[in-house]
């Protein structure tokens, strides 16, 4: 490295300058410049057009992603909106079917309490005709065993056998009286 210091030093102190450094010869210079334009004359010429077809097929290579690109995103977007528009109708008709549940649910619970309704009155209607029937045979036995008790009260009393039929009608008659007063 010192010794290209000392070369360049004493190349400076012989009056050379710093400009014959820096540019070749000129013969090397032409040679040089005609070289350049040969090289750039078949590089525009064959490699130019090549190059050019390729940026331009990759550009619309790009410009066709670009638009699948959109056309994917306008896809995406109406299936979103057909995807919202599906759960909207879906959520409308799961509140009909609830609705139409509810009231359903309400025409059964009516028809329930309906029937309840009508099989109480029967039974209470089969109460009372039992009770009444189980009164009135009530009343008829009763009569029989006061009549009975009363003819043996009677034939006790008078100290001979009585005519039962007969009796039996008096006391009847007399229960009768009794209860139509």
């Amino acid at each position: 490295m010192q010794t290209l210091a000392v070369s360049l030093a004493a190349e400076a102190e012989e009056g050379g300058g710093g400009l014959d450094l820096l540019l070749p010869p000129l013969p090397e210079l032409i040679a040089g410049i005609i070289a350049f334009g040969i090289v750039f004359l078949v590089v525009w010429r064959f490699a130019g057009p090549a190059f050019n077809k390729m940026l331009e097929d990759r550009q619309a290579a790009i410009g066709g992603k670009l638009e699948e690109a959109e056309n994917l995103k306008a896809e995406a977007e109406q299936i979103r909106a057909d995807y919202q528009a599906d759960l909207k109708e879906s959520r409308t008709r799961a509140t009909e079917i609830v609705e139409e549940a509810r009231h359903d649910a309400e025409t059964v619970r009516a028809d329930i309490l309906a029937k309840a309704e009508t099989e109480a009155n029967e039974i209470r209607a089969r109460a009372r005709e039992e009770a009444e029937t189980e009164k009135t045979r009530a009343l008829a036995e009763a009569r029989r065993d006061v009549a009975n008790l009363s003819i043996d009260l009677a034939e006790k009393v008078v100290g001979e056998s009585l005519d039962r039929e007969t009796q039996m009608g008096l006391v009847n008659r007399y229960l009768s009286d009794l209860e139509s007063m």
